[in-house]
């Protein structure tokens, strides 16, 4: 981890020093493709042929799961606290929401394949939340019919070629050609993520993600070949993902082992359970997903205090969040379930504290100038006393 602070720490000063010519470098170094600044944004004209060429399945997939996200967030926002503002002796106060004016979407790439999903999941709640510009920035390679399909049909305004803490690096102070943003979302892999903590005294982020995990809650009613092949399913993230099953039952456990034999189960972790003992683990772990395959789901649902989000019911595997259920697939890991949530609209939602005197008097201000000459701070009282 030292390592990869200090090799993002070179690579952010020297993006800080040179701007788009160390993003370019970097983008040579890393990525093998030599391009100049003034291809770092890709064309409308290359979006528009590259989305024209994605399979017609594809493109209905994505079209439905844009809708379902579009409408799960559209509810998520009509819901969001309004500003608002109380009278306390005399001083009207409140809060002003506001959306950041400008986001930042990090896309990964995989090994072998591009994560359209994850253009939807982030672009949509940021456009709804009120964002007026939403810019993208994703490895070269990503620039596949499905990714730039997706980015097209939910209004992401900016594209960047551009992948790394380089990137990040980029969205967070700005250079000659990718703009500044106030707020970087979306997963990446360990150096994505040290890059996001190390900018975070300038810029805002969704979260420090850590590697995705699955943790299952199984009863003797649970069907082993959804819990397989669902284990598996998180397994195959990367190296890095974990996977847990917590189940009551010995038969289930022996049928699932034997599901799982040939595979490789180094990050699946099997503990025989009860539902009461998986509840307090589960919320020891506050996993990223967590599935529930009992016979009476919603009753454990109101015993989880800590995950990210919880699939009820042994028909709703992980994939379903993941790709088309509505809430984003982006979500706090590494136990940061305690503390946080997912991504949503009120990510890009900020607060601004109001207060009013009015033409009246200043309220309080006997108590103002007690409290300030207390903390030795005569110049506060003074602003105070001098309002009569």
């Amino acid at each position: 981890m030292k390592n990869t602070a200090a090799q993002v720490s070179s690579i952010i000063k020297r993006v800080l020093k040179d701007g788009d010519s160390a993003v370019s470098y970097f983008t040579a170094k890393f990525d093998g493709k030599n391009i100049k600044p003034s291809s770092f944004r890709v064309s409308k004209t290359l979006v528009d042929a590259m989305a024209s060429r994605i399979s017609p399945d594809l493109a209905k997939a994505l079209k439905k799961a844009a809708q379902n996200i579009t409408r799960f967030h559209k509810e998520e926002f009509s819901r969001l606290p309004k500003s608002w503002r109380i009278n306390i002796a005399g001083t009207a106060t409140g809060f002003i929401y506001k959306p950041v004016e400008t986001a930042g979407l990090y896309v990964p790439g995989g090994k072998y394949y591009s994560y359209p999903s994850t253009v939807l999941m982030t672009a949509i709640p940021a456009r709804i939340a009120g964002v007026k510009r939403i810019i993208m920035a994703t490895p070269p390679k990503n620039l596949t019919p499905a990714v730039l399909f997706a980015a097209k049909i939910c209004g992401v305004d900016e594209i960047y070629a551009v992948n790394g803490p380089a990137s990040i690096a980029a969205m967070a102070y700005g250079t000659k050609t990718i703009p500044k943003v106030d707020i970087i979302v979306g997963p990446g892999n360990a150096y994505i993520n040290e890059a996001k903590r190390q900018i975070l005294d300038v810029c805002g982020i969704d979260s420090l993600a850590g590697p995705s995990e699955v943790a299952i809650i199984a009863d003797r009613y649970a069907n082993p070949e959804h819990i397989a092949a669902d284990l598996l399913a998180q397994a195959e993230h990367d190296s890095m993902a974990k996977a847990y099953l917590f189940c009551e039952s010995d038969e289930i456990i022996a049928t699932v082992r034997v599901l799982l034999s040939g595979e490789n189960t180094k990050q699946i972790t099997i503990f025989k359970s009860s539902v009461p003992e998986a509840v307090k683990r589960v919320n020891e772990i506050a996993p990223e997903h967590l599935e529930i395959m009992t016979a009476n789901p919603e009753t454990i649902v109101k015993k989880i205090q800590n995950a990210g989000a919880v699939f009820v019911g042994g028909n709703t595997p992980t994939a379903a969040g993941d790709y088309i259920a509505g809430p984003s697939h982006v979500l706090p890991t590494n136990g940061t379930a305690r503390f946080s949530g997912g991504l949503s609209c009120a990510t890009f939602i900020k607060k601004i504290s109001y207060i009013s005197a009015g033409k009246r008097r200043l309220s309080g201000r006997k108590d103002i100038v007690a409290i300030a000459a207390a903390e030795g701070l005569s110049f506060h009282a003074l602003s105070a006393k001098i309002r009569q």
